[in-house]
């Protein structure tokens, strides 16, 4: 998994109309191997889905540039509702300063106004650093949905903020040493060893009061609810569920880590993991 998060941060189809998620072809789920990292079990995507849709807050975790994670995101979209009522799905892909756009856009559709596909990237003020080739089909199914489609992050004048300013969030499970370090590491790794001290740590901050906001999110989101977002903000270890635990202890996500093949997730960063074979 790519830590393209911190990256984005420093770097400071067709004619047919809405509603496309009630009118799209189911899609298939991808190809991999799904485990459940509690028991050991190998489960079919239909034994999993009936184990997610039990949980009141799910978190998947993705990595950002490959086709088959957004693949099972899209379908996970579509066969959750038919186990149980969706409440809402959050993602990371939109910032606060885009939710009203994407308020609007919804109550647009559920009057019945016809937008076509092709006009939703400028509807939504999308930003390029989130590919829609990549992320267009799964926004355009929660935008036709009928629950609320919520961001999950911070806006570039927050992150800007907190560069210059670092500062974490209060908590005693989500800023602890181990974590620290470990997001620490990771950047570090990511940069090829030649990142400043001083540029680290702010990227430290920026990981965790990013985390920090989701978790804030998901606990406010109705439920059933969906937070889709990078590998590192899912994992137990170093991300969202530490926030959450800081919260609200008592309210505690599944976990589903999407990764490629031959990556090594534990039952100590996550519930289920779906492995897939990479992509270009």
């Amino acid at each position: 998994m790519k830590f393209l998060v911190f990256i984005a941060a420093l770097a400071l189809s067709a004619c047919a109309h809405f509603p496309a998620a009630q009118r799209a072809e189911p899609v298939a789920p991808p190809p991999g191997t799904i485990t459940d990292l509690r028991s050991g079990e190998t489960l079919t995507p239909s034994q999993l889905l009936v184990r997610l849709a039990a949980a009141p807050r799910l978190i998947v975790g993705e990595k950002h540039d490959n086709a088959y994670h957004h693949r099972a995101e899209l379908w996970l979209l579509q066969q959750l509702p038919q186990q149980r009522p969706q409440g809402s799905v959050l993602l990371e892909m939109i910032n606060p300063d885009r939710q009203a756009q994407v308020d609007a856009l919804q109550a647009r559709l559920r009057r019945g106004e016809r937008i076509a596909p092709g006009e939703l990237p400028a509807e939504l003020g999308w930003r390029q650093s989130w590919p829609w080739a990549q992320y267009g089909d799964l926004v355009t199914a929660a935008l036709a949905a009928p629950y609320p489609l919520w961001s999950a992050n911070l806006d570039r004048s927050e992150i800007m903020a907190i560069y210059q300013r670092p500062q974490l969030p209060p908590g005693r499970q989500s800023t602890r040493a181990a974590v620290r370090q470990g997001l620490t590491e990771t950047i570090r790794a990511a940069h090829g060893g030649q990142i400043e001290q001083q540029q680290l740590a702010a990227m430290v901050a920026i990981q965790q009061q990013r985390d920090r906001r989701m978790a804030q999110r998901l606990l406010a989101a109705p439920t059933p609810s969906l937070l889709i977002a990078g590998g590192y903000h899912a994992s137990r270890l170093v991300g969202v569920p530490l926030h959450m635990q800081d919260l609200q202890p008592a309210v505690q996500p599944a976990v589903l880590m999407l990764v490629e093949q031959g990556s090594e997730v534990d039952k100590e960063q996550a519930d289920y993991l779906w492995a897939t074979p990479a992509t270009d």
